[in-house]
């Protein structure tokens, strides 16, 4: 089963802060999936990023959920 490793973590949330140039990410396991942990921006949970590991290669995908009334 995938799962996430404490270091695969940090890299994830320097990655994450770098790139989209903003403080206060922050990645916290699941209790039921190893798969997959949340995404949090300053606490609030903004988001899951998924790991896939096939054929030796590992990639990550980023899903964000933004809610309707968030945009008001």
């Amino acid at each position: 089963m995938t799962h996430f490793t404490s270091d695969e973590l940090r890299k994830l949330e320097q990655y994450l802060a770098r790139k989209l140039k903003i403080s206060g990410v922050t990645l916290k396991k699941r209790e039921r999936a190893q798969d997959s942990v949340e995404v949090l921006l300053d606490g609030e949970f903004v988001g899951t990023i998924y790991k896939d590991t096939e054929d030796g290669d590992t990639s990550y995908d980023l899903n964000i959920a933004i809610l309707d009334i968030d945009l008001k």
